[in-house]
Parts: structure tokens; C-alpha cells; sequence
């Protein structure tokens, strides 16, 4: 069983940063877990943002946040973090943040159906 508890959301001018945070507990070492951030504004998908494995630290990120937002983790504090930097409007949305145990370290999980815990979700509008 696993519980996320984001954190950090809130409202943002264009070109602003924001980190996002999420608190993890987990059955199993958090090392032992893909994570990840998802995004939904209403009426439409989940999206994916970007994701991390669990020690070797390989990501992946959306082309559409690619070289504004850093995913990083803190294995020891069982925490995620998501940096945005360079905020557009267009990043307005409900960011989740997710786990899957993974026992590969090489790649990491993209894809929504791959992931089956979510936490509750944390608002980051941006808006002049």
C-alpha cells in the first residue's frame, strides 16, 4: 500500500517557479518505486509530466515541460519533487503525483494504466 500527500501548489504569474512536493509512505523501500507527476485540467486527461526510477535516478519528461521542469527525489526522506521553472498559463492544471513498484532501474514508466497509486493533487494556476 502506498500513500501520497502532495504539497506546494498555488497561484503563479508567467515565468515564475514553483516546487511541488510529495510525501511518500510505502510498504516497501521508496527506492524500490517509480514515481512520477501527472497533470489534469478538467474535462481532460490525466497527462504525464515526467517521471524518475528508483535509484539510478533515470527520467523522463513531456516534451511539453522539457527543459522547465527537473524531477528529482530524496530516497532517505521518501519525498518527490517536481521543480517548475519558466511557468506558462498553459501549465495550469491539478498536478498528481504517483508511484509504481518497479524493480528495473534503466527505464521508468510513462504511460497513466502503468501507475496505480495517485495522491490527492495540488493546484498550480498560472495567471497575470
Amino acid at each position: 500500500q502506498v500513500q501520497l500527500e502532495e504539497s506546494g501548489g498555488g497561484l503563479m504569474q508567467p515565468g515564475d517557479s514553483l516546487r511541488l512536493s510529495c510525501a511518500a509512505s510505502t510498504e516497501r523501500p521508496f527506492s524500490k518505486y517509480a514515481v512520477g507527476w501527472f497533470r489534469q485540467v478538467p474535462g481532460k486527461e490525466r497527462e504525464f509530466v515526467a517521471s524518475i526510477s528508483g535509484v539510478s535516478g533515470v527520467t523522463e519528461y513531456s516534451d511539453s515541460v522539457k527543459g522547465r521542469f527537473t524531477i528529482s527525489r530524496n530516497n532517505a526522506e521518501n519525498t518527490l519533487y517536481l521543480q517548475m521553472n519558466s511557468l506558462k498559463p498553459e501549465d495550469t492544471a491539478q498536478y498528481y503525483c504517483t508511484a509504481l513498484l518497479y524493480f528495473a532501474d534503466q527505464d521508468v514508466p510513462v504511460n497513466l494504466a502503468d501507475f496505480g497509486s495517485w495522491g490527492q493533487g495540488t493546484q498550480v494556476t498560472v495567471s497575470s
